[in-house]
């Protein structure tokens, strides 16, 4: 599985009339200079003509100019689609963007002031001087990973904000893309009846490279709303190359691969994620689900010293994950939680409660609540024995479940809490029943599901 980040070239194809009556080989240039370059910064060369898809050209144009972490132009020749897609480019992405020219070409006014890498072309129109060229290249795109703003849009205008391309939530995705809204229609209606009805829809609505990315990324929430884990990670491997590279894309497939108990192969994904695009709470929290699930494991089957090195790595993992982002009480709420699972109390329990309440309590006051805002506050509540606090989030949370395995991952967490404080000696009925309230909502939800 290549998770390297992905680097889209913006040139042209095949041979050209260049400078001076020269020939220029742009695919010479593209496999002698740029793609090396790029793979020896660590990255997956993208050049358009390389995939072969059958697809709406410039639908998959927008996606490679969009979702592609880096990118690199050939300005050579003034050719006018490369200056309409970097134009693009610019507007969208304030960095990662690296320019290349043949030396002898003078830039065209309103690109010469940025910053070219030159490489040397002969009088017949080929590469010389290759070794340095590609040295300059390589350089340029490394420093790239430092995040400095190369796009003028950015540079000049002040206080512009680029779109939140990243760090797309999946629990709003949905209502907030816009596409064809008699086919969000027919995907909320098949994602109602179930796995089946989804899986017709898809063959109905034809080859995935023809699709519109809010259809796709609909569609792979509507599987993971049906719990369909295999079908998920297999429309992920099917969507074309930036789309599944995206933040969004690569932690569903993760916690898909989770789910179908895939546990190596979504710590892999996971990782790289963090690697590649840096930490968040909602990467670590999907990461600290995996050791979690991988503790559990190892405790039921009597694996003692194995599930408790497991279970120190979720609670780092999870800390990492609320430490990044102090707003999202989610991973926060999980550390409290295992470290419940601990007979020794853990000294850092006291300094953490405190803030998850306040994050939590901040998130509901400030905007529309959701299931995992209310399931978090109740989780909190029997965390601290509090009856009262613990029912009156457990109405809330009834009323927003969305979809069938929510209740049942907080019922899942109180059962956890319940067996630690049962080896304790300590017994609480009223969280029992709450437990038993959250995992019939499933099968009730689920029911009026189909």
């Amino acid at each position: 599985m290549n998770n390297k980040p992905l680097c889209f070239v913006l040139m042209p194809f095949g041979k050209k009339e260049g400078i001076a009556g020269r020939p220029i080989d742009y695919d010479e240039i593209f496999r002698q200079l740029i793609r090396p370059a790029i793979e020896e910064a660590g990255l997956e060369p993208l050049r358009a003509d390389e995939e072969v898809n059958g697809g709406f050209i410039h639908k998959a144009m927008f996606e490679r100019l969009i979702f592609c972490d880096y990118a690199v132009a050939d300005l050579t020749m003034a050719n006018a689609n490369v200056y309409y897609e970097l134009g693009i480019r610019h507007a969208i992405r304030p960095f990662s963007t690296v320019l290349v020219h043949a030396e002898g070409f003078r830039l065209p006014f309103d690109v010469s002031p940025l910053h070219s890498v030159p490489y040397g072309l002969s009088r017949k129109g080929r590469l010389n001087n290759l070794n340095k060229n590609l040295l300059d290249l390589k350089n340029h795109l490394t420093e790239c990973r430092e995040c400095a703003t190369d796009s003028p849009v950015y540079q000049l205008v002040r206080d512009f904000s680029p779109p939140d391309i990243k760090r797309l939530k999946t629990d709003v995705f949905r209502d907030n893309t816009a596409y064809n809204t008699k086919l969000k229609r027919k995907l909320a209606d098949a994602r109602a009846q179930g796995v089946s009805a989804l899986q017709s829809l898809e063959k109905e609505l034809g080859p995935i490279q023809d699709m519109e990315t809010g259809v796709l990324l609909d569609l792979l929430l509507s599987y993971r709303a049906t719990e369909s884990w295999s079908n998920m990670i297999s429309l992920v491997e099917r969507m074309p190359k930036p789309l599944a590279g995206m933040v969004m894309v690569q932690e569903q497939l993760g916690f898909a691969l989770n789910r179908a108990g895939r546990w190596e192969e979504a710590e892999i994904v996971l990782k790289s994620v963090i690697s590649s695009k840096g930490s968040s709470s909602e990467t670590f929290g999907l990461l600290g689900r995996i050791y979690k699930d991988r503790w559990e494991a190892a405790y039921e089957a009597g694996h003692e010293a194995l599930a408790q090195g497991f279970l120190v790595k979720a609670i780092d993992a999870y800390l990492q994950g609320f430490e990044s982002d102090w707003r999202d009480a989610y991973p926060g709420i999980n550390v409290l939680t295992l470290m419940e699972m601990n007979d020794t109390p853990d000294p850092r329990y006291n300094d953490i409660q405190p803030v998850v309440e306040y994050a939590v309590r901040r998130r509901l006051a400030e905007r529309d609540a959701d299931y995992w805002d209310h399931a978090t506050l109740l989780e909190l509540a029997v965390l601290k024995k509090d009856e009262r606090m613990a029912r009156e989030a457990l109405a809330s949370a009834l009323a927003n479940i969305r979809e069938t395995w929510e209740p049942d991952s907080t019922a899942r967490n109180l059962r956890l809490i319940l067996k630690a404080r049962l080896r304790r000696g300590e017994i609480l009925h009223w969280c029992t029943e709450i437990e038993e309230k959250l995992s019939s909502a499933k099968m009730m939800k689920g029911h009026h599901s189909f």
